[in-house]
């Protein structure tokens, strides 16, 4: 299979299958591991002390692989129906390999003609082995990284009154944050804002000079994304202000919103329903407030992102996503497999 190695800052790869017509399917697998001891005991634990496939993409990958050797002995026979380009992208973990791919001119025709929709799967604890599943519209949330750095004045703790408390003010930070999901979001409508880490301080008996905050925001649609970003920064300058303190907020950008394209779904069910059963193709009750930089591609191009089940036995469930005890299950990648062949050749 013809391919192009190096993109993406050096790991990522696009491969072309040839075919009829002029304009690609694309099919993309992540392969990106994460910073995380194995505990899962498994003989094909990983071998790299603090890293491990904790969300699966080792499956991903591998069904990737597999599509590619089937589409190629096809195509020994007969041209393919359309031309197929195979993405495998790096940093899908916190590092946006995907927006690289795209600025490496991976949806640009780098090898084949430009692609004219994206396919892509994620392994589903929780959904059956044997089962794929999507929805139109928001799929996954968009996810950014909030830092608020609260300055105030040290004192000795026993005399508050001769300085300015940045302990309180980030205090008061944290609950005031919450109204932002509360009071200012439609209900129908759905936000996240999750502070994680309060730092600051080094003895019992001082009051610091300052204070960090840092945690997440998710939202699903990209106006309310945009609005929260601007009341995240009014409400941590305004609370600190009343405090006497000061607040400096920076808010870093992630992943958008993974949005799938209704038509495109629409032609998922159906081509995966021929393949693997109508039975087997259900449709996702309501988006996840997780994220994923599959996000960028469905910017440039109609865009479908489903989930594959790896739930095999519900009386012993299997551990979550980012879990150091997760496996994935290898049950799975011949349905992966039969989805993403059938998509290659009729999606």
């Amino acid at each position: 299979v013809p391919f192009v190695a190096g993109l993406a800052k050096g790991t990522g790869i696009v491969a072309h299958l040839p075919g009829e017509g002029d304009a690609a399917v694309a099919l993309r697998a992540d392969i990106d591991a994460l910073p995380i001891e194995e505990t899962s005991g498994v003989p094909w634990s990983s071998e790299t002390p603090g890293r491990m496939h904790a969300c699966g993409h080792d499956g991903h990958t591998a069904i990737l692989v597999g599509t590619a050797l089937v589409l190629a002995e096809l195509a020994r026979d007969a041209p393919l129906p359309q031309p197929v380009t195979l993405l495998f992208q790096p940093a899908e973990e916190g590092g946006g390999g995907a927006r690289f791919m795209i600025e490496d001119g991976a949806l640009d025709g780098r090898i084949g003609p430009p692609p004219a929709r994206i396919y892509g799967l994620h392994g589903w604890p929780g959904l059956p082995v044997g089962m794929v599943a999507t929805r139109p519209g928001a799929m996954l949330a968009s996810a950014d990284r909030v830092e608020i750095e609260v300055r105030g004045g040290g004192t000795h703790a026993a005399m508050p009154h001769l300085g300015r408390d940045p302990i309180l003010a980030a205090a008061q930070i944290v609950v005031a944050l919450q109204s932002l999901v509360a009071r200012e979001t439609d209900p129908l409508d759905s936000a996240v804002v999750s502070i994680t880490t309060l730092t600051g301080g080094s003895a019992f008996n001082v009051i610091p000079e300052q204070v960090a905050l840092a945690g997440t925001l998710r939202c699903l649609q990209a106006e309310t994304r945009q609005r929260l970003q601007r009341r995240i920064a009014e409400i941590a300058t305004s609370v600190a202000g009343a405090h006497r303190c000061e607040a400096i907020t920076r808010i870093t950008e992630g992943y958008p919103v993974t949005v799938n394209d209704p038509r495109l779904v629409a032609r998922f069910e159906q081509v995966a329903g021929g393949a693997i059963g109508a039975d087997a193709v259900a449709t996702l009750p309501a988006p996840i407030m997780g994220a994923e930089d599959f996000s960028f591609y469905g910017e440039r191009i109609p865009a479908c992102f489903f989930a594959l089940g790896l739930e095999g036995d519900p009386a012993a469930p299997l551990p979550p996503l980012h879990s150091p005890r997760f496996d994935f299950n290898d049950n799975a990648l011949p349905v992966g497999l039969a989805a993403m062949c059938s998509l290659a050749l009729s999606g």
